[in-house]
């Protein structure tokens, strides 16, 4: 049956790979030396050169700086060198990177290799690993990472992919072996107001660094190639295509997310994502708890359970009504032989009702909840499948010919 989705007034977009033709400019940052100040109340930095000062003293370039800052920029000088600029290479012979105007003499021959994309990422151990967004390197046929103040290019191979969390594990060849990994924080003790900095390449911008705050946590979003609900981290913090991958430290240089998507007003007349002060960032925690399957090659996925179904909020309410269905909930039209929802005995609709924009499948059991949890779409129902594994088990809650039933179903 075709569903009418509602039409979003703004827009969520990822924060992803960057257009490779946009002119890239690499910044570097100076080694600052660590500042020497004298407090004052309330923490602010008093200017030993200023006429309160000691007479004669030549004032030191980091005096008169507030802790905050001095915070700020000891972060950035401890984690940047973590921080890599991801390319993706696919063979697509050009045809999308380049103008078609006589003017564009560089487009490439068809069937060439060529960049289609960058974006950002993190190393999290000494062997070269490196976190990013699946988004990133999705369909790559070769992928490049940049090293912070290195101009060579290192190949990199996936090792690991979570499409549905848009996480991928990558392990660059011969990277130097004193590369400092950033350290991954505790995203569960995060707080509504303390600093975030976020590290990237906006629009191929590489390593440039945004400051804000935490502005709320567990905010759920649609995420990962099936936007399936899930929480995330949200800042203010200057978030914009190109940053996809990369990490939102807080002020103890820790990892606390990996910032993925962006809510663009401007980008649902445009077409292109602008920052608008509102991002948002995977929570390291989901991110450790993945880790040891990425580490292990796997290709990640949400657990089927085996069914077609209909949202029954996408119905009209009189056509609810006239069907006699409830306002939420999960109808199923289908059971797939040898599946789990087989196993489990969920009936699917044994007779068929014509609509002018499709048919439905009538009678099946309407599944209303998972293990407790109330779910009133699929999206709703795989974000509570989200983190199980084979050999699971879940309790759904249906009804069935006015009733209520419970159904315990394994996952395979």
């Amino acid at each position: 049956m075709k569903t009418a989705m509602p039409i979003l007034t703004l827009l969520l977009l990822l924060a992803g790979c960057t257009d490779p033709t946009e002119s890239r400019t690499q910044t570097t940052s100076s080694t600052s030396r660590t500042a020497t100040t004298n407090t004052a109340p309330g923490g602010a930095a008093r200017d030993s050169s200023s006429p309160s000062g000691t007479a004669g003293q030549t004032a030191s370039p980091d005096q008169g700086r507030l802790e905050y800052d001095q915070n700020t920029i000891d972060v950035v000088k401890d984690t940047q060198d973590g921080v890599v600029f991801v390319t993706r290479f696919d063979q697509s012979g050009g045809g999308a990177l380049f103008s078609e105007s006589p003017l564009a003499p560089d487009a490439a021959p068809e069937d060439q290799e060529g960049p289609t994309g960058s974006g950002s990422g993190f190393l999290i151990d000494r062997e070269g690993h490196i976190l990013t967004n699946y988004h990133v390197i999705q369909d790559a046929t070769d992928i490049r990472i940049r090293l912070h103040q290195n101009e060579r290019d290192y190949p990199a191979s996936v090792v690991g992919t979570a499409p549905a969390y848009d996480l991928a594990l990558l392990r660059a060849e011969a990277v130097p072996a004193d590369l400092e990994p950033m350290r991954l924080g505790d995203s569960d003790r995060l707080l509504v107001g303390e600093k975030a900095i976020a590290l990237g390449a906006p629009f191929g911008l590489e390593f440039t660094v945004t400051q804000g705050i935490i502005s709320a946590v567990k905010r759920v979003i649609p995420m990962g190639v099936e936007s399936i609900p899930q929480n995330s981290v949200q800042t203010d913090a200057a978030i914009n295509p190109g940053n996809s991958g990369g990490p939102l430290v807080n002020s103890r240089g820790e990892v606390v997310g990996v910032n993925t998507q962006i809510l663009s007003p401007a980008g649902a007349v445009t077409g292109v994502g602008q920052n608008a002060g509102v991002g948002f960032a995977i929570p390291v925690n989901v991110v450790k708890s993945l880790l040891p399957r990425l580490r292990a090659g796997e290709e990640i996925t949400v657990p089927r359970i085996g069914i077609l179904s209909v949202n029954l909020q996408a119905l009209t309410p009189s056509a609810r009504e006239v069907l006699g269905l409830p306002e939420q909930g999960v109808l199923v039209q289908s059971v797939e032989p040898g599946t789990p929802a087989a196993a489990a005995g969920l009936r699917g609709g044994p007779r068929s009702q014509r609509f002018p924009d499709g048919d439905i499948r009538l009678g099946g059991d309407i599944i209303t909840a998972v293990d407790g949890q109330e779910v009133s779409t699929v999206q709703d129902l795989q974000g509570v499948l989200l983190g199980k594994q084979s050999g699971d088990e879940v309790i759904l809650t249906l009804r069935r010919d006015g009733q209520t039933l419970q159904r315990k179903l394994t996952l395979s």
